[in-house]
């Protein structure tokens, strides 16, 4: 079944189905990399407070317009909000377009399903509590902070809104209590972890679902969570064989198969260009079911190891 380049979301705009994820990016490479992925043809760019390069990725894109390079109005820019600002909405946004150095957001999702405390608009800090434990909010609902995303519509600075890492039950409460519906949901989703009922929950209901992780943390998560990669699965990389293709374009492929966006990370120009390649083949049926065969509900992003708790317990 072939996959699309692009998936109409329910707020009535297109995202890109291949998009390029900032996460761990560093600094000084990054108007490289932005401009190098422009070349290659990536519209579609995941960006988030938390990630604290919003003012480099800003710049990048500023200089990109200047040139000539590409027009606005031909990318996707999401960002989030971080756990921090669930009670300053509006300002956070605010904080992440002046740093993005944009008049509009086309995405902007709630990054972690849970607010935890202030700490100033914009610095994404995980304050932890003396026990060590981060320092969760317990008087702001997820209900309000949706509200207050939805504003951010209203007022002209978001065209959709989304949320990610939400579970089935979150997603299910934020679809009954929304009067915007989430466009988006983004969760780790990848071979290793498929997590197929909150996929077909998400699309019956009309969300699309983006996958962040989608190469199963490769290198980045190996060397954070220590992480195993189904990348190099004996099984990924024999079907990679057979198609001509590397094991990642293989596996991103099955995740536009899905009919889900992937927003692969990776700091090397040619990867940049081998992730994007993946418009010209298909994989069979009996291929993808080798491929969900591989299931092992395996988490490899796992922020525990920094908060303390286990919000996934």
């Amino acid at each position: 079944m072939a996959a699309t380049t692009a998936l109409a979301l329910s707020s009535g705009h297109q995202m890109p189905a291949v998009g390029l994820g900032v996460w761990r990016m560093d600094s000084p490479a990054i108007r490289g990399l932005i401009h190098s992925a422009l070349r290659a043809g990536y519209r579609h760019f995941d960006c988030a407070a938390d990630y604290k390069n919003e003012a480099e990725v800003g710049d990048a894109l500023a200089e990109a317009f200047e040139t000539g390079l590409v027009k606005r109005e031909d990318l996707f820019i999401t960002t989030k909000l971080w756990n921090s600002d669930h009670g300053h909405v509006v300002e956070a946004c605010k904080d992440s377009l002046k740093k993005l150095r944009l008049d509009y957001l086309d995405l902007y999702l709630i990054h972690f399903p849970v607010a935890t405390k202030h700490t100033g608009v914009g610095t994404t800090a995980s304050a932890l509590g003396d026990d060590g434990v981060l320092d969760i909010d317990t008087t702001i609902s997820l209900e309000t902070t949706w509200h207050a995303m939805e504003d951010l519509v209203s007022m002209g600075l978001v065209r959709s809104i989304g949320i990610s890492n939400y579970d089935i039950f979150l997603t299910r409460d934020c679809l009954a209590y929304a009067k915007i519906k989430p466009a988006v949901n983004q969760i780790e989703t990848h071979p290793y972890f498929q997590r197929d009922s909150l996929v077909k929950f998400c699309q019956k209901h009309g969300i699309c679902v983006t996958a962040h992780t989608p190469l199963g943390g490769s290198t980045a998560n190996t060397e954070w969570f220590g992480s195993v990669s189904c990348l190099d699965d004996p099984v990924i990389k024999s079907l990679a064989e057979k198609y001509g293709k590397t094991p990642a374009q293989l596996v991103l492929w099955w995740g536009l198969q899905r009919n889900t966006v992937v927003i692969p990370k990776t700091s090397k120009v040619e990867r940049l260009e081998e992730n994007f390649a993946v418009f010209d083949f298909d994989i069979s049926g009996e291929d993808m079911e080798k491929i969900k065969a591989l299931d092992r509900n395996y988490r490899t992003n796992q922020p525990a190891k920094f908060w303390g708790i286990d919000l996934y317990a």
